[in-house]
């Protein structure tokens, strides 16, 4: 058979060739040369930090020496598992990738150490699991999904030289900018009896009343995933609610996701974006809980950027606009590698 027409019929299987050479099914699996075979891609990285030594739990699933993307959850505190349902869409298009869970999470060590929640330090903790993993500027994407959008942007100022590329998945790069979004739009959606007994509890710091979390049923199911949530993914539930880790959470973020209001309050990178040069994704959607408008000024502000707006999609785009969010997705992987291959 004739070598294009070989790789006509493997780029129909793989979405286009993500490989330097023509790629098969075995080679996207292929075991060799990958220390985690072993043991289902699944490896324990030691961490070293200001509090002593950890280990953070990493996954790879599959084999592209040119596209390697390393996914950083929301919360904080949360866990990967919502990024599970990439599993329906990257191996399908030959992309690698790569889930983690952040020190504190549940699958990785959980020091309880105030001196761990720090911003520099978790990029940090990045950098140090990038190196773990061999990834570097020839094939690494970093996306980050919430505050795992504060950590990429953060890890991009500081080491955007081991960067392919970003993406910047339902994160503005302004907490004060969401908490303005989330007084002005997004409370007054809320039913006035509902928000004014919202108000009451926040004032009196009752978080632990189970009113505080039936009030705010009605956002979650308008903006963080727009399905009822007796019928939200069980991996959501997992990562975000069975797995949640409080104790970094509240202090980072702050008790609800009606705003923040913990140590990332004052957290403001707008002015910076125009320092990142990568090619930069950043996705929003039209039912976020992050001001879609801004995150594509965000775009324009970023040297490289592109804007992905998902008309039907709230905060977890990836489930409930999820057809456009992994089009979009991998649409940027491959051109930002088509454009490298070619430059």
């Amino acid at each position: 058979m004739p070598r294009f027409l070989i790789a006509l019929i493997l780029g129909l299987l793989f979405g286009t060739q993500a490989f330097a050479s023509e790629p098969t099914l075995r080679d996207y699996h292929s075991r060799a040369n990958h220390p985690d075979a072993w043991q289902g891609g699944v490896r324990m990285i030691p961490i070293h930090t200001p509090a002593g030594d950890f280990k953070v739990w990493t996954k790879r699933v599959g084999n592209n020496p040119r596209i390697k993307v390393l996914l950083l959850h929301g919360g904080p505190g949360a866990t990967h598992e919502p990024f599970e349902v990439f599993d329906s869409f990257l191996p399908a298009d030959g992309v690698e990738y790569y889930y983690y869970d952040q020190l504190g999470s549940y699958y990785s060590d959980q020091p309880d150490d105030p001196k761990l929640l720090d911003v520099d330090r978790f990029v940090d903790e990045v950098e140090q699991v990038r190196v773990a993993l061999g990834l570097d500027k020839d094939n690494f994407y970093l996306l980050g999904h919430s505050w795992g959008g504060i950590l990429a942007i953060e890890y991009a100022l500081k080491h955007q030289d081991h960067l392919k590329g970003l993406v910047i998945s339902n994160m503005v790069s302004s907490i004060p900018a969401y908490n303005k979004y989330a007084n002005d739009v997004l409370m007054p959606q809320l039913a006035p009896e509902a928000l004014a007994e919202l108000r009451k509890l926040d004032a009196a710091k009752d978080y632990a009343n189970p009113r505080f979390e039936e009030l705010l049923v009605p956002h979650y199911e308008a903006h963080v995933l727009r399905r009822p949530m007796a019928e939200w993914p069980e991996p959501v539930m997992r990562g975000f609610v069975r797995h949640l880790n409080k104790k970094v959470y509240v202090p980072m973020q702050g008790p609800s996701e009606l705003g923040a209001s913990g140590l990332l309050v004052d957290w403001d990178r707008t002015d910076a974006l125009k320092d990142i040069k990568v090619p930069t994704l950043v996705i929003g959607a039209r039912y976020d809980t992050m001001d879609p408008k801004y995150m594509e000024m965000m775009s324009k502000r970023l040297p490289q950027g592109q804007y992905l707006y998902l008309p039907n999609g709230s905060h977890c785009a990836f489930y409930d606009d999820q057809d456009a969010y992994f089009a979009g997705l991998l649409k940027f992987l491959h051109a930002v590698d088509d454009a490298k291959a070619g430059g």
